[in-house]
């Protein structure tokens, strides 16, 4: 398999072994949202560790009164952007990992049925811009993309897009399983400003879009929409 020097797929066995339980039709709704989290906030710490740096920030006092240096993340402007709707089941997971809270914005993208193209229905980006100037004053340095499948890889390179558009200096895009032409779609979109992580790649999509032998509909198991 050969894929872009922007993509890295985890070895972590913890996340091997969770992702094993999770492609398992037997799996619950309950124990489908667990393990999302889970491997995602694994992601997260393998992901974070390549892409922020510690940055000092002053001074405080240890409870004995002791005062110590702070520590801190560089950059600091970081914001999460879950694409609806199975990328809040990873919303959780980052918050938890951030040492303090961040800005969560939304992007509605689905996949048209026949086409297989993304179709944007919702964003809430904040655009604010200077007069007389091109440049979005909104955009966070660092976007985190959540979106736990990328199957053919049209949705998450439209939100790249957007990500770009708006601003942003780079995004990191983490994802339970993807694609091997999916991933590999999203990556190249723009190869010096996107990191993607994924826990792993599966070979193929079959020709509904859904990735062989992957995980089924995950929005469907994470938020019992089956059978509608």
């Amino acid at each position: 398999m050969s894929l872009p020097s922007n993509v890295h797929i985890s070895t972590h066995p913890c996340l091997q072994a969770k992702l094993s339980q999770l492609r398992s039709k037997s799996t619950s709704t309950r124990e489908t949202r667990g393990l999302v989290h889970e491997i995602a906030t694994i992601l997260g710490v393998e992901a974070l560790a390549t892409v922020l740096k510690t940055t000092k920030q002053g001074t405080d006092q240890t409870p004995l009164g002791i005062e110590y240096e702070t520590d801190g993340i560089d950059p600091a402007k970081v914001a999460l952007v879950p694409i609806l709707r199975s990328g809040l089941g990873m919303i959780e997971a980052m918050n938890n990992l951030l040492p303090s809270p961040v800005p969560i914005y939304h992007l509605g993208l689905f996949r048209e049925k026949f086409t297989l193209q993304p179709v944007e229905y919702y964003n809430n980006l904040p655009y604010q811009r200077q007069d007389n100037s091109s440049v979005n004053t909104a955009a966070a340095d660092v976007a985190i993309l959540l979106d736990p499948i990328v199957a053919t890889g049209a949705t998450a390179e439209a939100a790249i897009h957007l990500l770009r558009e708006w601003g942003v200096k780079r995004v990191v895009m983490l994802s339970v399983l993807g694609s091997e032409a999916g991933i590999q779609r999203a990556a190249e979109s723009w190869p010096e400003g996107v990191e993607f992580w994924t826990g792993a790649i599966d070979e193929k999509c079959n020709e509904r879009g859904m990735i062989v032998p992957g995980l089924g509909d995950i929005g469907d198991r994470l938020f019992v929409a089956t059978g509608k």
